[in-house]
Parts: C-alpha cells; sequence; structure tokens
C-alpha cells in the first residue's frame, strides 16, 4: 500500500494493523502537492478528541506539511473540503473558512457545481455565532451560496454578510467591503490570499497573490482612492481640521484595510504612490501639536509591514526619511527593524531596487542653488550629502544669516534634501549589500548610464568592485572609482564581484587597491570576510558545527537576530521555549536555521549555540539541503551573519562578564582565542593601514595579536575581542577610549571593532601621555 493511501486509511478510521503508525516530514515533504491536496480534507475531519493517536498525529503532520506548501487541489478534494468544514462545525464551533477558499484558489480543474449547500451552511453558523472574523473568506463564502434575496428582501446572503461586517466599520473598511461585494465570484475567491489573520491550517498565500489583486480593475481602483481619502484625512489632522487624538486617525479595520491597498498599490508599481506617500507618512507620523505621539502609530507600522511584502525603493526611502522627523522615542528604533527586513526583501526585487531619481543633481553630483547673492551647494560625498554655501568663490562655514532670514523655506527644503539623499543612499546599500549573495546581474549599458553614471547613486556604486561579462562564462572585474570600464556590449551582464569566488591573490590586489587610492567602501566588500566549506562540513554534509557551543548573552543575540532580518521565537522559562532555530532567507530560495537554546535562565540569560542548517525552496516547500549543495556566497554571507551573532553576543567579547562554572572556563578560554574570519579580516585590513599611521614604528602584529609599544609598557592587543593584555606580566588592561580614529585614519570600511582596535593603539602608543587616573593605576603596577 503507498503512503497516500495508507494515511487515507489511518485519518479516516485506523485498522489494527496500523497501530504505532506515524509519517515523518521528509516522507511528507516527498509527496506531490497534489496529493498533499488530497490529503488535507481528511485531515482536517478527523476529531479533535479522537481516541486513535495515529490518526492525531496524522492529521497534525499533513496539516504542518500544507501551511508550508502550495497544495493542489482537485475538483473532489475541493468538494470534500467545504464537507469538512461543515461536518466540523458541531464540534468545533467555528469554521477556517479561509482553507475552504484557498482550495479553491489552488483547485486544478473547474469548481464543483454543488458548493452552494455547504457555503450557505457555513456563512449562516458564522453569521448567527457573529464571528466575523476572517471577513474576505466570509464574502468569498457568502457570494458561492449564491442564494436569491428574499422577496423585498435587501440582496441575500452575500448582502446580509456585507452589511454585517460594515456595521460599525470606518468608511475606508466599509467601502472596500462594498467593492469586494461587487465583485465575481472568483475574484472575491482570489482576494482571500490576501488575509491570513483567522486560519490555523491554510497554506500560506500565493507569492503572486498581492500582483494578482492589483490585476483586479475595481480592486486596484479602491486601492487608489483609499489611499488618497487616508492621505487628505492625514491633511485634515495636521491643520487642524479634524481634533487631533493619539492613534486614533483611522480605525483598526481601517489600518487593515489600507495596509492591503497599499500593497496592491505597491504590487502594481502604481507612478502616482511615491508622490501620496509623501503626502501620507509624515501626516500620520509626527502630531500636529508638540505631543510625541503620532497620528497613526499603527498604520505607520503596517505600511512599513507593507515594504516588508511588496517594497520598493521610494517607500522604504520615505520610511527611513519619516523615522528623523518621529518624536516618539519608541518608534524610530522599530521603524530601524522593520527596515532591516524591508532592505532584505528589497535586494530581492532587483528589476526595482535600484532605481532613484535624480532630484535635480547635475552629472557632477552637485545640485546649486543662488539665493541672494550667495550660492548653496548640495554636493555627493560617498553615501551622503553635505549642504554648503559659496560667496565670491569662497565657502562659508555656516548659513549666512542673510540666507536664514530672507530664504526660511528654501534653506529648510535644502536640509531636507540632504536627509533624503542619505536615506536614498541608506537603501541604495543596503539593497546592493544584500544582493550579494544572489549574484543579481544587471544589463551593462543599463548599469554604466543608469547607475554607476547616476548623478546620486553614482560615487557609491563607482566605490564597489563589479564584475562585467565580457565572453560567456569570462567576468573582467573593475573599481570603476579607480579605473576605466571594459568595452562590453550592452546587453553583457554585470554584477556585484564577490570575494568568496575570487583567488586569494586576486582579493589581496583589491584590498591593495581600496587602500593605496584611498577608496571608503559603502560596506565591506574588498575585506569582506569569506567563509568556504570546511572538510568536516563536507564530510558531515547534513549541517555545520563551525559556531556551535558558544556561551552568548541570548538578549543581545536576540537583537542582533532582528537587526539583521531573521525570524526567531523568544527562548524563556516555558513550554517550547527552551530551544529554537533562526532563520533568514537568501537569494530568494535558500533559507539558514542557527539553532540555540537556553542554557542559564536569569539575569545574564545565557544561550549555547548549536549547529548551522540550509534548506531551499523547491516543489513549493522548503526541504533540507546538503552543505555541498549551497552556491559559496550564499553560504559565506549566511556564516558571516552567524558568525556576527557569536562574536558580538560572546560572553568572552565582555572583559567585565563576571560568572562561574563552566561560563568561565569558556570565558577565560575564548578571550583571548583563535581569530574567527572577522578578525582575520581585520588583521589584513590593520597590515595594510598601520603602515600608513604616525604609530607605524610602534606597532607590530603578532598571530593574534597587536603589538603596541608605549614608553612605558607593552601591550597586546586581541584581534577578536579587543582586549588588552600588558608585558611582561600578561595582567589585563581596561581601557574604554574614544572610538573615533577615522578621524585620523581613513579605514577602507567602516567597522567599530576596528576602529575600537586602532582608538586603543593610538592611546597606548603614547601611554606616557595618558592622564585617565584609573589608566595610569592599572599601568603602574609593574611598568618599566
Amino acid at each position: 500500500m503507498d503512503l497516500v493511501a495508507r494515511l487515507h486509511r489511518v485519518l479516516t478510521g485506523p485498522a489494527p494493523e496500523d497501530a504505532g503508525f506515524t509519517v515523518t516530514g521528509a516522507e511528507l515533504a516527498a509527496l506531490p502537492d497534489a496529493a498533499l491536496g488530497d490529503l488535507l480534507p481528511a485531515a482536517y475531519a478527523v476529531p479533535s478528541a479522537v481516541k486513535a493517536w495515529e490518526a492525531t498525529s496524522a492529521r497534525f503532520a499533513v496539516e504542518d506539511a500544507a501551511k508550508e506548501r502550495q497544495p493542489a487541489f482537485g475538483p473532489d478534494a475541493c468538494r470534500r473540503m467545504f464537507d469538512a468544514l461543515v461536518t466540523g462545525l458541531e464540534r468545533r464551533k467555528w469554521a477556517d473558512l479561509t482553507l475552504g477558499t484557498a482550495a479553491l484558489v489552488r483547485c486544478t480543474g473547474p469548481w464543483p457545481d454543488d458548493l452552494g449547500a455547504p457555503a450557505r451552511t457555513l456563512v449562516r453558523f458564522l453569521l448567527d455565532a457573529d464571528d466575523l472574523g476572517a471577513p474576505l473568506a466570509l464574502l468569498a463564502a457568502a457570494g458561492l451560496a449564491a442564494d436569491p434575496p428574499e422577496p423585498g428582501g435587501e440582496g441575500g446572503l452575500l448582502a446580509e454578510a456585507a452589511g454585517r461586517l460594515s456595521r460599525g466599520a470606518g468608511p475606508i473598511a466599509r467601502s472596500e467591503i462594498g467593492v469586494i461585494a461587487g465583485l465575481r465570484p472568483s475574484d472575491r475567491v482570489g482576494l482571500t490570499e490576501l488575509d491570513r489573520r483567522r486560519t490555523h491550517t491554510a497554506p500560506p498565500p500565493l507569492p503572486d497573490a498581492w500582483h494578482r489583486a492589483a490585476a483586479i480593475p475595481a480592486y486596484a481602483a479602491w486601492a487608489e482612492s483609499a489611499l488618497r481619502e487616508a492621505a487628505d484625512r492625514a491633511d485634515a489632522v495636521q491643520d487642524g481640521t479634524i481634533p487631533y487624538k493619539a492613534d486614533k486617525a483611522f480605525a483598526a479595520d481601517e489600518v487593515v484595510a489600507l495596509g492591503r491597498a497599499a500593497r496592491v498599490a505597491l504590487a502594481a508599481d502604481a507612478p502616482w504612490l511615491p508622490a501620496l506617500l509623501d503626502r501620507l507618512l509624515p501626516g500620520i507620523a509626527v502630531a500636529p501639536t508638540a505631543a510625541k505621539t503620532l497620528p497613526s502609530q499603527a498604520l505607520l507600522y503596517e505600511i512599513a509591514r507593507a515594504a516588508q511584502d511588496v517594497p520598493t525603493p521610494e517607500l522604504v526611502t520615505a520610511l527611513r526619511d519619516v523615522r528623523g522627523t518621529v518624536r516618539h522615542a519608541a518608534v524610530p528604533k522599530q521603524l530601524d527593524r522593520m527596515l532591516k527586513k524591508a532592505d532584505a526583501a528589497l535586494a530581492e526585487r532587483t528589476e526595482v531596487a535600484l532605481r532613484l531619481p535624480d532630484l535635480g543633481f547635475g552629472p557632477d553630483g552637485v545640485l546649486r542653488r543662488d539665493l541672494g547673492g550667495h550660492t548653496a551647494v548640495v554636493a555627493i560625498e560617498g553615501t551622503a550629502a553635505r549642504l554648503a554655501f559659496v560667496k565670491d568663490g569662497r565657502e562659508l562655514r555656516s548659513a549666512p544669516a542673510a540666507v536664514r532670514r530672507d530664504h526660511k523655506d528654501a534653506l529648510k527644503e535644502l536640509r531636507d534634501l540632504v536627509k533624503r539623499v542619505g536615506a536614498q543612499l541608506a537603501t541604495l546599500c543596503r539593497a546592493l549589500e544584500g544582493g550579494l549573495a544572489g549574484r543579481a546581474a544587471h544589463p551593462f549599458g543599463w548599469w554604466r548610464d543608469r547607475l554607476a553614471g547616476h548623478p546620486v547613486a553614482g560615487a557609491t556604486v563607482r566605490a564597489l568592485i563589479w564584475e562585467v561579462e565580457t565572453a560567456p562564462g569570462a567576468w573582467t572585474a573593475v573599481l570603476p572609482e579607480t579605473g576605466a570600464l571594459p568595452d562590453a556590449p550592452d546587453d553583457a551582464a554585470v554584477r556585484l564581484w564577490h570575494p568568496v569566488g575570487a583567488p586569494a591573490e586576486d582579493v589581496r590586489a583589491w584590498r591593495d587597491a581600496v587602500v593605496e587610492r584611498g577608496v571608503r567602501q559603502p560596506f565591506k566588500q574588498a575585506f569582506r570576510e569569506t567563509y568556504r566549506l570546511t572538510p568536516a562540513e563536507r564530510e558531515a554534509r547534513a549541517d555545520s558545527a563551525r559556531f556551535a557551543g558558544h556561551l552568548v548573552r541570548y538578549r543581545r543575540m536576540y537583537a542582533l537576530f532582528r537587526a539583521r532580518g531573521w525570524t526567531s521565537g523568544m527562548l524563556g522559562p516555558w513550554d517550547g521555549g527552551s530551544a529554537d532555530e533562526a532563520s533568514r532567507v537568501l537569494a530568494g530560495e535558500w533559507r539558514i536555521r542557527f539553532g540555540h537554546v537556553l542554557a542559564e535562565p536569569g539575569p545574564e540569560d545565557l544561550a549555547a549555540t548549536d549547529r548551522v542548517r540550509f534548506d531551499r525552496f523547491a516543489d513549493g516547500a522548503w526541504r533540507a539541503a546538503e552543505l555541498p549543495d549551497v552556491p559559496p556566497a550564499v553560504f559565506s554571507e549566511a556564516m558571516r551573519d552567524v558568525d556576527l551573532f557569536v562574536s558580538v553576543a560572546s560572553i568572552a567579547a565582555d572583559p567585565d562578564w563576571t560568572g562561574d562554572g563552566p561560563a568561565l572556563a569558556y570565558w577565560e578560554r575564548a578571550r583571548f582565542g583563535e581569530l574567527d574570519e572577522s578578525a582575520l579580516t581585520r588583521r589584513d585590513a590593520l597590515a595594510r593601514v598601520l603602515p600608513r599611521t604616525k604609530i607605524a614604528d610602534r606597532c607590530e602584529l603578532d598571530g593574534r595579536f597587536l603589538v603596541v609599544r608605549g614608553a612605558l609598557r607593552t601591550y597586546r592587543i586581541h584581534l577578536g575581542s579587543a582586549n588588552v593584555r600588558m608585558d611582561p606580566d600578561d595582567a589585563y588592561l581596561c581601557v574604554v577610549p574614544d572610538r573615533r580614529p577615522s578621524g585620523r585614519v581613513l579605514l577602507p570600511f567602516e567597522e567599530e571593532r576596528l576602529a575600537l582596535i586602532l582608538s586603543k593603539a593610538f592611546l597606548l602608543a603614547a601611554d606616557d601621555a595618558i592622564t585617565d587616573p584609573s589608566i595610569l593605576e592599572q599601568i603602574g603596577r609593574g611598568a618599566r
């Protein structure tokens, strides 16, 4: 008997020979989508209190598999799904209508003709129970019921459902209900993919659900009108037409509806949307009074979530821009976390991620404006813009009084432009860096003219190393800032260079070039840490233990998960809270899972790190992948993140950590231990930077340490932790210097730990000039 037939039997009535039967996730993953869709109605129909453990176990296994897959339903399975929903009403007192409509959306043939009766039963039950928690599915099912209106009535079950949902709803939510009620049945059913709030068993939404919704003309038109109405209302709050109440500008159901409208407009890439969002976002983010509250924090967050689902550079930039105007202390931090995820998602939308307006800048990356005898100059400098004022060819130290007095509006506009350019370039950098794992390629002609030659983006793009496919399979690397572009046809591919795929001599050459020519890259590229499979990982195949066995401050690591766009449940002293796997998707089809367990609950909340695993999205589901099958760039970028989590959150990174037992032994061992990839890259950068500094003759790289010879002592700065020991007695030195060496040294990339090490080196090389009594007391013990 094959697995599908046996599962059907176990789910509908286990036989004696099925005693002890279990099915594994791997076995279900191997089933075709159609087989999973055929099993799901039987799984839903298993009573929750059934005595046969085998049936309950199989039910949960099938439902869990369906929640990660896109099962396909034949017409018969669609009908059985609706029958199972009806049968379950008596014991569940509820029906997962979204699961029923999901089956119809994924139906591989014509819908069954006899859905009216079960749909009517389901809708009538939920209306009588006043259960309106799945409005889109309720409208879709009411439309399937297709019962005619009673004589003199108001339009049958669909009209009744629409009326009940509209009762007490905000005007924007009511307008959406009215539009959906007037659509074709297939469109109403399709829109249920946009709402997964009240379902426990439905599969995930279709990947193109928002684009499908945008293709429904009436719904797309509603989305535009709803967003315009929202912007008008925000304006009315700002000008006092509507009295201000914190977070009350929009009702909760309007926020949900506007979230859908925003996603539909983003999916359609509507040309009117950027200007409208430039009106709406400031209007909902800042109170019209001096209050630190917002007209609608809920809508601001909902639009930020929309940016995670369907990102565009204009929306991400607008959110980053408005983030700087919010007065509420907690909102910018939450927006930062949400923008990290939006940046990662934007990197996957290469068709829109890199487009940027020129904002009036000239080809030289400069915007000039005459203001009453003075010239305001906004110039692009790396990944930022700078505003200066010039008179008679001489740059002034600040905005002149005449400009501040006579051109207030223009001055404010220019300062806002500087902030907007910074936000725009930050979005560009994150999109570019996020695309490294997927090796996103672009047409050379477009890249040359619209990106490398862009007045705003050009400086950032030209500071990065690119490779052009000059012949089939032959890639030529170039750093536009320092050399001419290769001769290539406009349709040739160009992509960012990644050191993981380059020979060691090429990596060394590019690092030398970046340092020698004073190029400051917008993110680590030439000096990027790389992670290649080790022999042990090739042999293990299933997972990597490279970063297992570390003790970390859990809350710090959890914050890093969120900052880097990883998803993870919170560990804690509750059921299921002792272990978790943080995950992130790279290059669209690769998922990384990083295991960790709660090691020591309490004030420290220590966690122990575990193994790293990879999955690949194939045939509608995530399937375990072996390490040798993971693309090198994906593997390297994933392990780079994990290395960051461990190195930053490890208790070894805290020189003042106190503890006992095994944790103390780990701390003693790790804080001056072997160098990881980040530290090795740091060492390589120091080898190039130090000879150009005034302390070069006092410094030497020695294995894991930067050795600094001061006038009083010799110091050994660990290149991983930045902890310091002193010769000759190996005493620990606690020192917290100013972390601003970049003012004295041009670094090829920005990194806090590298800056910290250099700061300590500059301080200790001149130890005879130190005035801090706490440092002097430590140095004085045993100083020569």
